[in-house]
């Protein structure tokens, strides 16, 4: 697909994965439109680390996914929608389930109508890993049983149900990424690896939950790589499609290879008001990327030590947006 001049809506372009994927679409020649959560104090997320001459391309539009009439709006005649627009903490979800859900299904539901309405050529649906639950084999393939573990991956499963309905009763062009732990610049210290990053930095020990879960960890901008590529294939229409490295790595084990990179020895240890609920643990995410590599040729680019020196030097250079303090949910 040659993106120049394509016209492309973004829901969550001001969050981590969606402000890498706003930028490199502009950088394409994309002539992008970007939902952003509404705040009173116009809030640009994770796009104020664009340079100038790049943000100054992108239409930002303020909104809420909850509100159907506005996103037909501003949908109609986009070619390209990628639908990232989401709430992902999952201790949030414990706290404001109704919320999640709402956002999440209700969200993607409004979403698909618009987008089935204006006629929009792909529709590029963002699911989770998290929606298997913990792993009855591994690795994990698209066919793999999904597990309602939290309120969060319940929400999820539902959006991406929908989605698929959408695709098999009214024929809209849609297809779904299921992204595994993806990870990078820019991200907040509600995920685990900044976490590790600003407390190693700023404190003498580092406070995590359990250390035993495995995680498949991607860099952000093979997870781009990923968006692009299936946006840009006919052959994902109707598809679910996993991206990610195909290894994995455990909380505990994680922290160590931090450490190293960062050339540290702080101490470790767990808090139990960190840790999920026993039941809603999800304790094994291991990607089979088969089906990426065979349908859109996608495959991993960046090794995790070379990633997470990019995400250290980054929050190094950013550390007024990190709270060693604070457990962000």
């Amino acid at each position: 697909m040659n993106w120049k001049k394509q016209k492309v809506f973004i829901t969550g372009g001001s969050g981590f994965i969606g402000s890498h994927l706003t930028e490199k679409l502009v950088r394409d020649g994309a002539r992008v439109t970007a939902l952003l959560e509404y705040t009173p104090y116009n809030d640009l997320g994770c796009l104020r680390h664009l340079p100038k001459n790049v943000l100054s391309q992108v239409e930002l539009i303020p909104g809420d996914l909850r509100d159907p009439e506005m996103i037909k709006k501003f949908l109609r005649g986009k070619d390209v929608v990628f639908h990232l627009g989401a709430l992902v903490g999952i201790p949030y979800s414990y706290v404001n389930p109704r919320e999640v859900f709402e956002v999440n299904a209700l969200g993607t539901l409004n979403l698909l109508l618009g987008a089935r309405d204006a006629g929009a050529s792909k529709i590029v649906i963002t699911s989770t890993s998290e929606v298997y639950g913990s792993a009855l084999y591994t690795p994990i393939d698209e066919l793999h049983p999904l597990q309602a573990q939290s309120p969060y991956s319940a929400s999820k499963i539902a959006a991406d149900k929908i989605a698929e309905s959408f695709h098999k009763t009214f024929g809209v062009p849609v297809a779904t990424i299921r992204p595994f732990n993806t990870y990078g610049p820019r991200q907040s210290d509600r995920a685990i690896i900044p976490t590790i990053i600003i407390q190693a930095l700023k404190k003498k020990t580092i406070k995590l939950g359990s250390l035993t879960p495995r995680r498949d960890l991607n860099y952000v901008l093979d997870t781009v790589d990923g968006f692009i590529k299936i946006a840009e294939s006919p052959r994902s229409v109707g598809e679910v499609i996993n991206i990610g490295t195909g290894k994995d790595i455990s909380i505990g084990e994680l922290a160590g290879a931090i450490l190293k990179v960062m050339g540290k020895r702080t101490k470790i240890v767990t808090a139990s008001d960190r840790k999920r609920p026993k039941g809603s643990e999800v304790m094994r995410l291991l990607c089979d990327n088969a089906k990426a590599k065979e349908l859109i040729g996608w495959e991993p680019r960046t090794s995790l030590e070379t990633g997470l020196k990019h995400t250290v030097d980054w929050i190094k250079g950013h550390t007024e947006g990190y709270d060693p303090d604070k457990y962000q949910i």
